[in-house]
């Protein structure tokens, strides 16, 4: 049992690290993203549509995303989320019309779907319920962090490179993230091999 609490305390820690990473790779880019829009000729209206789709593609998703991760385990969809959306950072900078941003941000409504759910799931898994209140507060306090960093290292970066450098910068930001998730040992979660949660 000991050993049990040893485990899952220890993939608490990698799991934060991990969605830290993704939160902190979006966040680079995310505060730009108009910029972007207006740079290939949008205007406010196609952002709207394209922030839009992709909101209603993830919300359309995330019900039988559920389903999956409860039947497959939930960190194969951390990883095929990260590695997915790094890829897509990496076509952003050469797309040259708002239909392409609306493919793009469609492909990221089903990538963010898989990483929302997923990651709130394996959460609940690691955690006992009569403290789990306190360690999604300390989570989310981590994340927010991150995400707060992520804005403000954005702005000083954009200022030294262009866009398009941020985009490559998430990615690859993205792309430690799924592999801290591939390389972790977290299927035992799912199976059932750990009986006890921690917190963090």
């Amino acid at each position: 049992m000991k050993n049990n609490v040893i485990v899952k305390a220890s993939l608490l820690r990698w799991l934060m690290l991990s969605q830290s990473l993704m939160t902190f790779g979006a966040g680079v880019v995310f505060p730009f993203y108009l910029i972007f829009i207006k740079e290939i000729g949008g205007d406010f209206s196609q952002y709207g549509i394209a922030y839009g789709l992709y909101t209603l593609c993830s919300a359309g998703l995330s019900i039988w995303y559920g389903k999956c991760s409860d039947r497959f385990g939930r960190s194969r969809y951390l990883i095929i989320s990260a590695w997915g959306t790094s890829v897509i950072f990496l076509i952003f900078p050469i797309v040259t019309g708002i239909v392409q941003i609306y493919v793009l941000q469609i492909l990221m409504g089903v990538f963010g779907a898989m990483q929302r759910v997923s990651e709130r799931a394996l959460t609940a898994d690691l955690t006992d319920h009569s403290k789990r209140g306190e360690y999604i507060g300390r989570y989310q306090f981590g994340l927010s962090i991150a995400s707060g960093i992520a804005v403000m290292a954005g702005g000083f970066l954009i200022d030294l490179f262009t866009l398009d450098w941020l985009f490559y910068a998430g990615s690859i930001i993205l792309f430690i993230s799924g592999m801290i998730m591939w390389l972790v040992p977290f299927d035992g979660i799912h199976q059932g091999r750990y009986d006890q949660s921690v917190e963090l």
